[in-house]
């Protein structure tokens, strides 16, 4: 059931997604598209195509098979595409990816790095859940324009410790088609469990109707990364 999959993965990147959002130390002020390569703790990685305009975002991944995910935070909404169908979720601080459960304790420079023929600065956050249940931590790699092209992070929340980084490539800065963040025409609105249903029952579901763009299949690897978690954790956040 390689939708429900998606459907699963799509989830999880949406709540990482939402943890870099966050943490960005600037805001993003122009349109733009982008490839994206995020890898999490224990090898898995995950490839999207990205396109951003001011309060939406589009995220799509894995084909024709795959979904889409828009997030409208202009609407406080976030939309889940699937074949011909969507989901509609409504933003909140589990998914708007903004700064309003937490408190940034440290925020500092640390120099100027070019990532993929692009100059960045470099810059460390750490900041903490204002009830004490989680912190984060790691390193940003922002353009001028608040586009961080490359970021490395650990969270931790209670005993669960995570690392995720994720990296930009084929950078374009340009105004983004309206049409890419609205739900296209024909498509029916499903909840949750609707939805899951079909896609078990059904299997794979058609390609995704209206406008649509060639995206790549996300990549994983079993096994461990090989990262020493608690080590990398002493060194950002000192404990």
């Amino acid at each position: 059931m390689k939708s429900l999959q998606y459907f699963a993965v799509a989830l999880s990147v949406v709540l990482l997604a939402s943890v870099a959002g966050a943490a960005a130390p600037l805001e993003v002020k122009v349109d733009y598209s982008a490839d994206s390569t995020m890898e999490t703790e224990g090898g898995m990685t995950m490839k999207s195509r990205i396109y951003h305009a001011a309060d939406k975002e589009r995220m799509e991944m894995g084909g024709a098979e795959g979904s889409t995910t828009i997030i409208r935070r202009d609407k406080k909404v976030v939309w889940q595409l699937f074949g011909n169908m969507y989901m509609e979720m409504p933003m909140d601080s589990s998914n708007a990816g903004g700064m309003e459960a937490f408190d940034i304790v440290e925020q500092s420079d640390v120099g100027q790095e070019t990532v993929n023929g692009i100059k960045t600065t470099k810059s460390k956050v750490i900041a903490v859940k204002k009830d004490g249940s989680g912190k984060f931590g790691g390193f940003f790699w922002t353009t001028k324009e608040g586009i961080t092209v490359k970021m490395d992070l650990l969270s931790k929340d209670g005993e669960k410790k995570m690392r995720m980084t994720n990296e930009l490539s084929n950078l374009k800065i340009e105004k983004q088609d309206p049409a890419l963040f609205e739900i296209p025409a024909g498509y029916t609105k499903n909840d949750m469990g609707a939805m899951m249903g079909q896609m078990m029952m059904g299997g794979d579901q058609p390609q995704e109707r209206g406008r649509s763009r060639e995206r790549r299949k996300p990549k994983s690897e079993e096994g461990e990364s090989g990262i020493d978690v608690n080590k990398m954790m002493k060194g950002i956040f000192g404990r």
